[in-house]
C-alpha cells in the first residue's frame, strides 16, 4: 500500500511539473506576443509622428500659396491686366474660384464659321503662355457662346447656335492642345445663346455675346 501511495505521489508530481512547464511556456509566448505588439505600436507611432510633421509642413505651404493667390486675385480685381492675359477682358470670381478670359468671336472666326481664322492667333498664344506660367495643372473649361440670331448663311453647316458654339469651343480647345496645354486639363462646352452678357437687341450687345470664354479653375 505504501508503494501505491508513492506511485500516486509520483504521478501527481509529474502532473504538477508538466503544468508548471506548460504555464511557463504560455507566459513566454504571451511575453513574446506582447513584445512584438509593443514594437509594432512603436513603429506605427513613429510613422504617425513623421506623417504629422509632413502634414504640418504641407499645411504651412498651402497657407502661403493661398495667401499669395489671394493677393494676386485682389490685384487682378483692381486691375485685370495684371492677370497676364494681355488686353483680353478678364473677370475673377473668388467665390467660384475661377478666372474667366473672354475672346471675341471676331478675333477667332469668320461669321457663321467654326474654323480658326489662321494657324496662329496671337490672343490665344498670350493665353497659352500665361496658362503655362501661372496656372499649370489647373482645370480649364472652354465655352462657346453665340447671340440669339438664328443661323442663316451657314445653316447648311449647323443645326443651330448650340452646335455652332460647341464646334467653336472645340476649335479653341484643339488649338490649346496643339500648343502644349495637356488634354487632361481641358473641357469644352457650347452654350449657344443661353448665357448672354448683354441684350441681344442691339448690334453691340450681340457682338459681346458672340464669344469664347476660357475659364481657369485656380483652386485645387
Amino acid at each position: 500500500m505504501f508503494a501505491a501511495t508513492l506511485r500516486q505521489v509520483g504521478v501527481l508530481a509529474g502532473i504538477l511539473g508538466i503544468s508548471l512547464l506548460a504555464g511557463c511556456t504560455n507566459y513566454r509566448h504571451r511575453y513574446e506576443y506582447l513584445n512584438v505588439e509593443h514594437e509594432n505600436l512603436k513603429a506605427r507611432y513613429q510613422k504617425a509622428e513623421q506623417e504629422k510633421e509632413q502634414l504640418t509642413q504641407r499645411v504651412a505651404q498651402d497657407q502661403q500659396t493661398i495667401e499669395e493667390l489671394t493677393r494676386q486675385l485682389e490685384a487682378m480685381k483692381r486691375d485685370p491686366s495684371k492677370a497676364g492675359f494681355g488686353n483680353l477682358p478678364v473677370s475673377v470670381d473668388t467665390g467660384a474660384g475661377t478666372i474667366t478670359v473672354t475672346v471675341s468671336d471676331s478675333l477667332l472666326f469668320d461669321p457663321g464659321r467654326a474654323t480658326l481664322k489662321s494657324a496662329t492667333i496671337k490672343e490665344l498664344d498670350q493665353v497659352i503662355s500665361t496658362l503655362k506660367q501661372k496656372y499649370s495643372g489647373k482645370k480649364i473649361i472652354v465655352i462657346g457662346h453665340t447671340d440669339s440670331d438664328p443661323i442663316q448663311k451657314t445653316k447648311d453647316l449647323w443645326k443651330d447656335n448650340w452646335e455652332l458654339s460647341t464646334e467653336r469651343a472645340l476649335a479653341v480647345t484643339r488649338y490649346l492642345i496643339e500648343h502644349g496645354i495637356p488634354e487632361a486639363d481641358l473641357m469644352a462646352a457650347g452654350c449657344g445663346p443661353a448665357r448672354p452678357v448683354a441684350p441681344n437687341t442691339t448690334a453691340a450687345g450681340k457682338a459681346k455675346n458672340r464669344r469664347v470664354e476660357i475659364v481657369v479653375q485656380y483652386r485645387g
